[in-house]
Parts: structure tokens; C-alpha cells; sequence
């Protein structure tokens, strides 16, 4: 790999990661499950454990539902390339807003992924979410 590819992988798998938080804030589901490989493994700890791109997505869908605004910013992305494989870690600052607008949760932590270059694009195909963070928002 050439050091031009490298750093064209890199900036790829950044904006897959933009692209996973972008799916969730703005509720598109289509672009969310994209992030994913089909048979993925997602370990989010106490939050629960998936087994494919479609099982997370239901997950994620059905527990936005009912919020308000959410917003999910990353941050200190590091990314190792080897081929089409490659290893992330992001740092997450989720807020979640109830429906009123008044109440809800920041959580925070960080994202250690696996990921497969496609033909379609970078892949997550395992991803531990480990929190480091969680505190109430009441207004």
C-alpha cells in the first residue's frame, strides 16, 4: 500500500465513522446500517450485543424513536491500515435528548472497530463500545 493509499483509507474510514453518527442524529437508518458489514459483531456493553448490520440497526431505530434531538460527536480517530483491513478507535460524546426537549443522558466513551474494505466502501465488522461516562441531563 502506498502512502497515498494509506492516508485515501484513512480519510475514508474517518468519514465512515462521520457517516455512523450522521445515520443515527438525523434517524436515516439506511445510511446507519451501511456502516456495517452484514455479519458483523457490535458489543456495546450493558447497552447489548449484535450479531449483523440489520439487528443493530432495528436496535438503534427502535430506541430513537421516542427521543428528541440527539447529537454524536467523535473525536481523536486513529486508524491503522494493513490492506483492505484496518482498526479504528473513536472517541464518542453522545448527547440524547428525551422527546420534550428538557431531560435525557450524555454518555461517553470509545469505539474500537475492525473494518474490511469493500467494493462498496470500509465496513465495520466489529466494533466494542467501552463507556467511560454517563450522566443524567434534567432541566
Amino acid at each position: 500500500m502506498t502512502g497515498q493509499d494509506e492516508r485515501d483509507a484513512k480519510q475514508d474510514i474517518g468519514e465512515l465513522l462521520v457517516r455512523y453518527c450522521t445515520g443515527i442524529d438525523q434517524r436515516d437508518w439506511e445510511l446507519f446500517r451501511a456502516c456495517f458489514a452484514d455479519d458483523c459483531h457490535a458489543d456495546y456493553g450493558d447497552v447489548g450485543m449484535w450479531e449483523s448490520a440489520g439487528a443493530i440497526t432495528e436496535f438503534m431505530a427502535a430506541t430513537h424513536a421516542g427521543m428528541g434531538h440527539t447529537l454524536h460527536r467523535l473525536s481523536n480517530v486513529a486508524v491503522t491500515v494493513d490492506g483492505d483491513e484496518a482498526e479504528a478507535r473513536s472517541y464518542v460524546d453522545a448527547i440524547l435528548m428525551s422527546a420534550d426537549g428538557h431531560s435525557g443522558f450524555n454518555a461517553c466513551g470509545w469505539y474500537d472497530d475492525a473494518l474490511t474494505g469493500t467494493a462498496g466502501g470500509w465496513r465495520i465488522t466489529r466494533r466494542h463500545f467501552t463507556m467511560v461516562h454517563v450522566r443524567t441531563i434534567s432541566g
